[in-house]
């Protein structure tokens, strides 16, 4: 696939899924609760980061916990990407959305939604890309090793705290580079990586060899399988194919982190009141507080639980975003 700059949601409009589990193709209740309706049904939005079959069964297990948090009915739809997902939450397709940080500026932006949590993982509420490959003796300027479940890594990425790590081994990567990105709408799948190799003197539009595998694991298969030999995604992406490939951990091995970016997060439509806003955030806690609700949030993004939305980290991503593709 050709890598473009991403699409504006004006260009992207034609691209939008329809969310089938709208009524209508489309809904008004949130203009109909910002006239002092209360919404009779919601649309959760999400986008694919595993096998997109899982995910939708995964959801619509989300979708019925919301909906009885909420004493409506909330109907759980995967979008095709990202920017399908933000043109939703514009056309009151979808009034919540689970977006990587970069969509959800976007989504504030550009959709008027309203940020509401952030992810935690594992005590964090940010994560890196990281750089994977085939090719460690390219891209490894140290030793690699070998952690206790057998990943492998180099350039200190084994016992990092938090990026960017490794950049120096960037220079290796050529303007030809078979180099497997995840999605044009992803922060930790293309965004950032993109820019660190604008920041080591490639132009980022003009990639040759590289491509969108449509996924963080998809990402880590296509290097395994020799279809790429770089590859990047969010840390530790290869836990995810680990059961269908037992051998990833030195398949591929890791040799480079990004700056911190601040995790994934939901957003609520403007449209819906602060009653229903507040109802929302609170019914998304109440999920991550049992056992079941931490069960089906794992399964749809491995998530340990949320956090309020950081803005101040939010608008970093935002300058990322903004900058992005300039000199």
């Amino acid at each position: 696939m050709e890598l473009r700059m991403p699409a504006t949601l004006a260009a992207a409009a034609a691209t939008v899924l329809v969310l089938a589990g709208c009524a209508g193709g489309g809904t008004d209740q949130g203009s109909d609760d910002a006239a002092g309706n209360d919404p009779t049904e919601l649309v959760l939005g999400l986008v694919p980061s595993q096998d997109v079959d899982q995910l939708v069964l995964d959801a619509e297990e989300l979708g019925t916990l919301l909906s009885d948090e909420l004493g409506i009915p909330v109907t759980a739809e995967v979008t095709t990407d990202y920017t399908a997902l933000v043109t939703a939450m514009q056309a009151g397709q979808a009034q919540i959305g689970m977006f990587g940080p970069i969509a959800l500026v976007q989504a504030a932006d550009e959709a008027g939604a309203v940020p509401i949590l952030q992810s935690v993982r594992y005590g964090s509420s940010t994560y890196v890309t990281q750089w994977f490959t085939n090719d460690p003796d390219r891209f490894c300027l140290d030793e690699i090793v070998t952690d206790d479940e057998g990943y492998t890594f180099c350039n200190g990425t084994d016992s990092a705290e938090g990026g960017p790590v490794g950049e120096d081994s960037l220079a290796e990567i050529t303007q030809d580079e078979t180099i497997a990105f995840v999605d044009e709408g992803s922060a930790s799948g293309y965004y950032y990586p993109a820019t660190q190799l604008q920041e080591a003197g490639l132009d980022p539009f003009a990639l040759n060899g590289a491509f969108f595998a449509g996924g963080h694991p998809n990402a880590v298969l296509a290097v395994a399988d020799g279809s790429a030999s770089v590859g990047v995604s969010f840390n530790d992406a290869r836990t995810e194919v680990v059961e269908e490939r037992p051998t990833i951990g030195t398949d591929v091995t890791v040799f480079a982190w990004s700056d911190d970016i601040p995790n994934d997060g939901i957003a609520v439509s403007s449209d819906l009141s602060d009653e229903w806003q507040e109802r929302i955030t609170d019914a998304f806690m109440a999920i991550a507080e049992t056992e079941d609700g931490l069960a089906i949030l794992d399964a749809v993004y491995n998530i340990d639980g949320f956090a309020p939305a950081d803005l101040d980290a939010l608008d970093a991503a935002r300058q990322v975003e903004q900058n992005f593709g300039e000199e």
